[in-house]
């Protein structure tokens, strides 16, 4: 975004001269959002509906919500150093100018792929500038901190100290892996959510309907499950959302005479992908995440892999998948492969950190192994046995050889008497850890399958131990 404001810097000024051109630069400064506001035939539509105050922003509950800390900066009028972290097109830079505006700051912004340190040594002056003639401190808005190198970022560091400007950094990389740790600690970082299908379809129902800025004096007609396709194929990004909808609208040519629907094939035209049967909240989401279950369950990969890619390309938010996947791990695999659940784990961690488009790679990669996985679910349904129990028997006593004995009159109560330490004796020791109601119960049968076998060997071998005991 480009900001109307005309800069008079004459290095050899004499200080009246100085303050003089400080009041030129006053007068003929508009406001950060007049650009986008006032030029609404030319600018795009995602830029002409950028919300200029918290009351417009839509999403990011959790930082501008009531009492919530973002919030509670620009309420407060307190400027401070960020680092804002989060997919495209979720508001990183509309928050930016949201700060600015709130705080009357002079904003500054730059992209790191095209700037460096002689740019940023020429915002310093200019800040300077600013603070000392207009008596405005500046926000310095970095989209894609990232990109700039050590040197760069490191120019920051003694400015963003002592408060010549305040920073605030955009990535949709780790900034703890992409962030220099002294600029890093300088900075409160603020992770962003991808937008929900609510908030896209909130957006787009808000362009139809402004006059000012949107397309709300054209005659347009949408149908729902138009908006709905196109809210849910935004994968959260309203920008993305935005531009969909006004190509969409371009495509049908609407004008003063005549009304043309934008269909769902336009939508698609204008997107440029096909709207999958799938219905996240309807009954075709559960078919297809059951048959994607059943596929891994069933041990096979090329299934799996296809209702992976039916429900990715369908817009389904891939983080509901990992869970499924991790659920998958310790319900269906279990012991059989205990490597099964760090990696299903690890692919959420990998998911995190590379998003998508990429973040299919580290999916199906752990697809592919849960699929091939030995199974078992013996941990499960132990689990299941063992609550059945204790939903029936209630709260029975522990054995008082197990119990904790912190105090003396405990220890006078029997607490912990008679318990045998299995270090003590080896590794192991017979003796009963189960109430008196239930004990010699067992809950867990380890299958043959995968290193269950071996879980199975040793469990045989306590038993004969105990059976050894029990026959002296």
């Amino acid at each position: 975004m480009k900001l109307v404001e005309k800069q008079y810097l004459f290095p050899k000024a004499s200080l009246k001269e100085k303050r003089n051109e400080a009041l030129i630069t006053k007068k003929v400064q508009r406001s950060l959002f007049d650009t986008v506001r006032d030029d609404t035939k030319k600018s795009p539509l995602a830029d002409r509906m950028r919300p200029r105050n918290l009351s417009e922003f839509v999403g990011q509950e959790h930082l501008v919500g009531e009492g919530k800390i973002l919030r509670s900066f620009i309420e407060n009028k307190e400027l401070v150093s960020l680092i804002f972290w989060g997919p495209p097109g979720v508001g990183k830079t509309t928050l930016a100018l949201i700060i600015a505006n709130a705080m009357n700051a002079h904003f500054i912004t730059f992209s790191a792929v095209l700037s460096g340190v002689k740019e940023i040594r020429a915002v310093i002056e200019e800040a300077k500038e600013q603070l000392k003639f207009n008596g405005k401190r500046t926000v310095l808005f970095v989209d894609e901190i990232h990109r700039f190198n050590k040197a760069q970022q490191d120019s920051f560091l003694h400015h963003v100290e002592d408060g010549t400007i305040t920073l605030i950094g955009a990535t949709t990389e780790n900034p703890s892996f992409e962030v220099n740790s002294p600029l890093l600690s300088r900075c409160k970082v603020l992770v962003l959510e991808p937008l929900r299908k609510s908030h896209i379809t909130a957006i787009l129902l808000n362009a139809l309907s402004d006059r000012e800025s949107g397309l709300g004096g054209q005659k347009i007609e949408i149908p729902q499950d138009v908006i709905d396709f196109i809210a849910e194929f935004s994968h959260g990004e309203a920008r993305a959302a935005l531009n969909t909808l006004e190509t969409a609208i371009m495509l049908v040519r609407p004008n003063e005479k005549d009304i043309r629907p934008v269909t769902m094939e336009i939508a698609m035209e204008a997107m440029q992908r096909k709207a999958l049967l799938y219905d996240k909240g309807g009954e075709e989401h559960y078919n297809v995440i059951s048959a994607f279950i059943k596929s891994m369950r069933g041990s096979d990969p090329d299934a799996a892999l296809y209702w992976l890619a039916r429900m990715l390309e369908a817009g389904e938010d891939p983080l509901f998948i990992v869970r499924r996947m991790v659920i998958f791990a310790a319900e269906d695999i279990g012991n059989a492969d205990p490597a099964a659940l760090q990696l299903a784990v690890s692919v959420k961690d990998a998911f995190h950190f590379v998003g998508m488009p990429e973040g299919w790679i580290p999916l199906a990669q752990g697809v592919t192994y849960l699929a091939c996985a030995p199974k078992s679910n013996a941990s499960y349904m132990a689990y299941l046995a063992a609550i059945k129990d204790v939903r029936e028997r209630g709260a029975l006593p522990a054995p008082m050889h197990v119990r904790n004995a912190p105090t003396t009159l405990m220890k006078g109560m029997g607490y912990g008497k008679d318990y045998k330490y299995p270090h003590s004796f080896g590794g192991y020791v017979e003796q009963s850890y189960l109430p008196k109601e239930l004990d010699s119960k067992e809950y867990y049968h380890p299958t043959q399958n995968g290193f269950d076998a071996e879980i199975r060997k040793r469990l045989s071998f306590y038993k004969s131990k105990r059976k050894g005991l029990e026959d002296e």
